[in-house]
């Protein structure tokens, strides 16, 4: 099941419609281009194996010290009555270690960490790659309203183009101005090309993720004109402290106390024995031989490694706090962008769009009329394409804003699952 962040990508970012033609194929929806990266990519993958060497170690530190055969010769070849094989005696023993102070536990408790440190790893990655999916996802559709937009200014050009001409076959025009109008209408018609391609070239972009090449895909209609919620600040604060780079600092801990507790066990000393029988050949007698041994000073050599383990859990806070304020940091910025980006979009909507409007509209009955020129008309329609483009590059920055606050926090907040429009203040 795909967590969280996927929901609210889908459903907060892009409100992605997933309707298609009948017969046609189905087109790309968000959700889609999830799946293929999270069962595709290989760094995804890759973490399969990263677990099974963790497991490894953790089988390999749940292992007990090995048993050791030892077979001893001695006056061997010498020389008198140890010549030859004369004076021969031959020892057969068992070995081992007897760990002491919960060496291998300890072991074991630091290998158990570092396995169950992969999950968050791989988790921290799933969502640095589910955002980068919605980043591509939303450069793909932007670049297809970008052509949508540069279409309906084409169509302005043409019309443009059609009064001067119609002006100038009655003679109340000059030869100029259906020759300007034609060359503005020539120079969106290129603009409009350009946005076309780089559709195509985002779209390759986005199948990249999944190790695709093609682009002879449709993405799912998306509605650019909403604009998402504003989540409270706050209650982000709040949610920072589930992401999983902050989660990983909590299990760093876990692991350092591990190996603290790894680092004490050295100071008590193993037990080295050996146990074994002995073979005179002189007399064909056998014997039985035993060895203990104990190191001493273990405590003091245990300290350089504690006092080491000691100081990296003491920083281990501090290297916690530190990320926190620069996740913190990185939130309030993208939570500040997507509040001016809401609030410059709905102004453009609310106040510029529609005073532009009636301004062209009356620009364009004054020109047809015979009041005005051509050049007042024409300002005011390539106004409105850049109060468009302005609208819609807000509500772009809106939502990039959205995914970065989505990727930090890693969760769904209930205030980004609406959206508002920009038709109210």
């Amino acid at each position: 099941m795909i967590r969280p962040i996927r929901a609210a990508l889908a459903a907060a970012v892009l409100c992605v419609c997933a309707s298609a033609p009948a017969g046609a194929a189905s087109p790309l929806s968000l959700d889609d281009a999830f799946r293929r990266v999270i069962e595709t990519h290989p760094d995804l993958a890759s973490y399969r194996f990263t677990q099974d060497a963790r497991r490894a170690e953790a089988d390999l530190a749940r292992q007990a010290p090995p048993l050791r055969l030892a077979v001893d010769a001695e006056n061997l070849l010498g020389t008198g009555g140890a010549s030859g094989f004369l004076g021969a005696e031959l020892t057969l023993s068992l070995a081992s270690v007897i760990e002491r102070g919960g060496k291998r536990d300890a072991r074991l408790g630091v290998a158990d960490e570092r396995l169950q440190g992969v999950a968050l790893l791989r988790e921290a990655k799933r969502l640095d790659l589910l955002a980068e999916v919605a980043r591509r996802y939303l450069d793909a559709t932007a670049a297809t309203a970008l052509a949508a937009l540069a279409r309906d200014d084409l169509a302005q050009r043409e019309q443009l183009v059609a009064a001067a001409t119609a002006r100038r076959k009655a003679g109340i025009e000059h030869s100029s101005a259906p020759l300007a109008a034609e060359a503005a209408r020539l120079r969106v018609a290129a603009d409009m090309e350009r946005t076309v391609r780089a559709a195509s070239h985002a779209r390759r972009r986005l199948a990249v993720l999944w190790g695709d090449t093609g682009v002879d895909f449709d993405l799912a209609p998306i509605d650019l004109s909403a604009l998402p919620s504003l989540p409270d600040y706050d209650a982000l604060v709040r949610l920072l402290a589930e992401t999983p780079e902050l989660q990983q600092f909590a299990h760093e801990a876990r692991l350092r106390e591990a190996r603290l507790q790894l680092a004490r066990t050295a100071r008590v000393a193993d037990i080295d024995w050996q146990v074994g029988v002995r073979r005179l050949q002189a007399g064909s007698d056998w014997g039985l031989v035993g060895s203990v041994s104990i190191p001493f000073g273990s405590p003091s050599r245990a300290e350089p490694g504690i006092r080491a383990a000691e100081a990296e859990l003491s920083a281990i806070e501090f290297e916690r706090e530190g990320q926190r304020r620069a996740l913190q940091a990185t939130l309030a910025e993208a939570w500040g962008q997507l509040d001016l980006a809401i609030a410059h979009a709905r102004r453009i909507q609310i106040d510029v769009l529609p005073a532009l409007q009636r301004a062209a509209e009356a620009a364009e009955r004054s020109y047809r009329a015979g009041a005005s020129s051509h050049l007042e008309w024409t300002q005011l329609q390539g106004e409105i394409v850049v109060a468009r483009r302005d609208r819609l590059d807000a509500v772009l920055t809106a939502h990039r804003a959205l995914i970065e606050l989505q990727r930090l926090t890693g969760q769904t907040f209930a205030v980004a699952a609406g959206t508002d429009n920009g038709t109210t203040p």
